[in-house]
């Protein structure tokens, strides 16, 4: 791997200090932290009041001058995304936070439509690969027990004097 992502603020700043120290270059992320999501209660969009805004642009500033080389901001409100990206000199990288960063990623699954249960409100799928792949296992399961797959152009067959010559070694 070329690189870390250390979700947290404040208190990851000494963490994040030590692995660049030790020559790994570190990627911040703040906001929504799906690796910590039961702190939060849940999929919840952070810093939508003032204190929190506050200590996410605080936490972004540490971050930064702790060493991260960019910014993970997911999930917070598109005008904080994009004050905190005015603040830093560090690239900020946006999910659902807005078109304020300075670049954008989505989860492939997410934008390919892999998933038929929750969906964040921030995410548009490009594709219902879901729906597809469901219809495609279907109808192999179908197939399958029905016999019909594989039929003969899916198999492959001995040479008949080759299979003769086995069974008569077979019964000798």
């Amino acid at each position: 791997m070329e690189a870390v992502k250390l979700e947290g603020g404040r208190e990851r700043v000494q963490a994040v200090r030590a692995i660049v120290q030790a020559g790994i270059p570190v990627m911040g992320h703040l906001g929504l932290t799906p690796q910590s999501i039961n702190q939060f209660g849940g999929f919840r969009t952070q810093g939508k009041r003032a204190p929190a805004a506050k200590r996410l642009v605080e936490d972004a500033l540490l971050l930064e001058e702790a060493g991260c080389f960019s910014l993970v901001l997911e999930s917070v409100p598109a005008r904080l995304a994009q004050l905190i990206s005015q603040k830093l000199s560090i690239p900020t990288i946006g999910i659902g936070a807005g078109v304020g960063c300075d670049g954008q990623v989505l989860v492939g699954h997410d934008i390919l439509g892999l998933f038929d249960r929750f969906t964040p409100r921030f995410v548009k799928k490009y594709a219902d690969l879901h729906g597809e792949m469901q219809r495609a296992f279907s109808e192999y399961i179908a197939d399958v027990q029905q016999r019909s797959f594989p039929a003969a152009e899916h198999s492959v067959e001995m040479d008949e004097k080759e299979w003769e010559q086995l069974t008569r070694d077979l019964q000798g």
